[in-house]
């Protein structure tokens, strides 16, 4: 389940430097320009950090506080990487994805279509039912609404199994 967007510009090379176990980029990640992220998929709170730690600012910021506001607000959260981006999930599945993408972070909820109010973005590549936002900076972030989101997303059923 790869993002099929068009590539925004060439991908870089990073240049990284190891910080607490995590790549750190200077430059943007493949995954930022369009293409499949370079990041494993894994299960745990581990490889979302390191994936999280990745990410250039502002996109690093954006992504921090998004998975800041989904410990305080969900119970038992559970976390992974998956197809390149960091994904969320309680309870039976996975609820919502967060990833970062040349000068924004896209947020998704799956089954997003069944959220009051329903996400403004329909991803391309990400499934018919799956809405969400694109924030540019942490000032884009609406903290209530977005955390609302999260406690009515994991009362539908997620997709997959953990």
């Amino acid at each position: 389940m790869t993002s099929r967007e068009p590539e925004k510009k060439e991908a870089h090379t990073p240049e990284t430097r190891t910080a607490d176990h995590a790549e750190v980029h200077s430059t943007l990640p493949t995954a930022m320009t369009g293409r499949a992220s370079p990041a494993k998929a894994a299960v745990g709170d581990k490889p979302v950090f390191a994936y999280i730690a990745s990410l250039p600012q502002p996109q690093r910021g954006i992504a921090e506080t998004i998975d800041a506001l989904a410990a305080t607000t969900l119970p038992n959260l559970q976390r992974s990487v998956k197809w390149g981006m960091s994904y969320y999930g309680v309870g039976d599945g996975w609820c919502f994805s967060c990833g970062g993408f040349a000068g924004h972070v896209k947020l998704m909820f799956i089954n997003g279509t069944a959220l009051d109010p329903v996400p403004p973005v329909t991803p391309m590549g990400m499934g018919k039912s799956t809405r969400g936002v694109e924030l540019e900076s942490p000032h884009d972030i609406d903290h209530a609404q977005i955390a609302a989101w999260m406690k009515q997303v994991t009362s539908v059923p997620g997709v997959g199994k953990r």
